[in-house]
């Protein structure tokens, strides 16, 4: 029987999986599953990134979105199995009555919650990704009704990671606009261009990988012989001191905004 090789690595891919990759984790509820189909048929299909696709389920019955999301895609799409390692190129989703969470690309599922307890599956993903993903988390909020998800994206932002959330295309706007209030969204796209962002991300994948490869050092930046004397310049114009932070926690901010604005060198 000949072996099926689809979706299996090249040996450049399986040199690039050895280095950190950016888990990307995508929310939505109402109106979400045509949004993400509509990201996933732009998104090419080698970028190099995980994705992990969270939907708000009705947790009695089978979830169809392992064979409507494989029509659009040709990355391979999983339904999340406890314990499983999550890797790039491939789309996880979700299984029904569930809630995951991810420490260090491994996936845990625990049972859902019994009402009347308030379910936020979206943040308490987003949250553990930031919690040890950091830099290498990228959040995007799509369609939905409520709020769930902009706490999520607040803990990514804040650790350094990428936020996004669906433009007025979402057919539920509440979920999006939440997150857009709350000021812990770096882009505000249509599910198309988010997957073009993504596709041009990954492009400087050795800009993202120095982000997440960064060490803690203790080091602060006032006693670097190359950034002291920047950031002393920088405080005597602006008023602000940078000069207590960790050298290394300036570069990845640096980085982080390279990113945003689309830099290729400072």
């Amino acid at each position: 029987m000949r072996e099926n090789t689809k979706n299996r690595p090249t040996g450049e891919e399986k040199k690039r999986r050895t280095k950190p990759y950016p888990i990307v984790a995508i929310g939505a509820s109402a109106g979400g599953l045509e949004a993400v189909v509509e990201l996933l048929s732009h998104l090419p299909s080698r970028t190099g990134m995980a994705y992990i696709y969270i939907q708000h389920l009705d947790p009695t019955h089978e979830s169809k979105m392992v064979p409507i999301l494989s029509k659009v895609t040709k990355m391979k799409v999983l339904e999340a199995k406890h314990l499983m390692r999550v890797e790039p190129d491939q789309v996880v989703v979700i299984p029904p009555n569930k809630d995951m969470t991810i420490v260090d690309s491994v996936v845990t599922l625990n049972p859902r919650p019994a009402k009347p307890a308030i379910h936020m599956p979206i943040d308490k993903l987003f949250a553990s990704l930031a919690d040890k993903h950091r830099e290498g988390a990228i959040g995007i909020i799509l369609s939905g009704s409520a709020s769930d998800g902009t706490f999520g994206l607040k803990a990514i932002k804040t650790a350094g990671g990428l936020t996004f959330a669906q433009d007025q295309t979402a057919k539920f706007q509440s979920m999006p606009r939440s997150a857009i209030a709350e000021g812990v969204v770096d882009m505000v796209l249509s599910p198309k261009e988010i997957a073009e962002e993504l596709a041009r991300i990954s492009s400087k994948a050795d800009i993202f990988q120095a982000a997440m490869q960064e060490s803690e050092d203790e080091v602060t930046a006032g006693m670097n012989e190359d950034m002291g004397p920047i950031l002393q310049q920088v405080k005597k114009n602006t008023g602000v001191d940078f000069t207590h932070y960790k050298v290394n926690t300036i570069r990845r901010r640096i980085i982080r905004r390279m990113l945003l604005f689309k830099l290729d060198t400072l």
